[in-house]
């Protein structure tokens, strides 16, 4: 099962890998939360993979947790809130898109290892704050590099912001902030619900990965 558990994070940092190639030669897409996300969760699982195949030290539980409360996020937000890929535009590699890849593929499957392979009861209540810590510094890192850049892209026609629900320039400060608060809320709930998980599940690992 050790062996499983490695394959199958070593999958997923594939997944992320390949998912955000495309920010490497087309940088403006670094702007959007599932490339930054992403990329590190293909760290992580990277680190999982190899330190469950060589029975090394595992990443610490509050990275962990944080990762798949983010992976949580991009799931959600693909299947709820954003439009079908458009393989005209998406790149593909092995006949499947990229952006399925980050942001439904490799979120799953990382929900999925976290219920399976990690043990659990680990996380501390403060940690459902601290998980949210960045997605302030996120929408910050927008807001400013739109004030600064305001034809960078990555969108149509050079507009800055990556998602239509934080278009400050489309929606005004009064949206914005609703839109922010309604996000706020929902990540809370999500950092909550990863939490509770935890608690609920058995000490160790349902699928042992060491």
């Amino acid at each position: 099962m050790r062996f499983i558990a490695g394959i199958w994070r070593l999958a997923i940092a594939a997944l992320c890998f390949v998912g955000t190639y495309e920010a490497w030669t087309i940088p403006n897409r670094w702007v959007y939360f599932t490339f930054q996300t992403g990329f590190v969760l293909g760290i992580v699982m990277l680190w999982a993979g190899a330190a469950s195949l060589l029975e090394g030290i595992q990443p610490p539980a509050w990275l962990k947790g944080c990762l798949t409360v983010y992976a949580v996020v991009t799931a959600l937000v693909a299947f709820l809130l954003m439009p079908p890929d458009d393989p005209h535009y998406v790149p593909q590699v092995l006949g499947i898109m990229t952006n399925t890849m980050l942001h439904r593929f490799a979120p799953v499957m990382a929900v999925i290892d976290f219920v399976l392979f990690d043990p659990h009861r680990r996380f501390k209540p403060g940690y459902v704050l601290s998980w949210m810590g960045y997605f302030p510094i996120y929408l910050a890192f927008v807001v400013i590099r739109a004030q600064l850049w305001p034809h960078a892209g990555p969108s149509v026609g050079g507009n800055p912001y990556p998602y239509t629900f934080i278009d400050l320039g489309q929606l005004g400060w009064s949206q914005f902030l609703v839109n922010i608060v309604g996000l706020a809320i929902g990540c809370l709930l999500v950092s909550l619900a990863v939490f509770l998980i935890d608690r609920i599940l058995p000490d160790k690992p349902l699928l042992p990965s060491r």
